[in-house]
């Protein structure tokens, strides 16, 4: 079972920007081969950090407002937010190690 958690326009504020957690954002696509590739290093985070971090997964297709407010123009792009702000931006299907040293600055 995944520990990430599917955002939406819906639930992005709640789960997002008033988490008492640093929450990882991956604003992806269905049709997106690097969002693909990236995938399953962004579960294996989410698995490996739940005690101490949110992930969720932000299908821009379906919420292009969001995108939008966020300046997402390339996906995949990792946003890591902090108290309802985005601290790191990483744009790309990047390594594994990328991604932990992101997440380490701020967890």
């Amino acid at each position: 079972m995944s520990v990430e958690i599917i955002l939406n326009e819906d639930n992005f504020n709640l789960e997002v920007l008033e988490s008492d957690k640093p929450v990882l954002v991956d604003f992806w696509a269905q049709w997106c081969i690097p969002c693909k590739t990236l995938g399953p290093v962004i579960a294996e985070i989410a698995e490996e950090y739940k005690d101490r971090l949110k992930v969720g997964k932000l299908e821009v297709e379906n919420a292009g407002d969001l995108a939008g407010a966020y300046n997402i123009v390339s996906i995949p792009t990792l946003l890591l937010f902090k108290n309802g702000e985005p601290v790191h931006r990483q744009v790309g299907a990047v390594s594994r190690s990328i991604v932990e040293d992101m997440i380490r600055e701020h967890v």
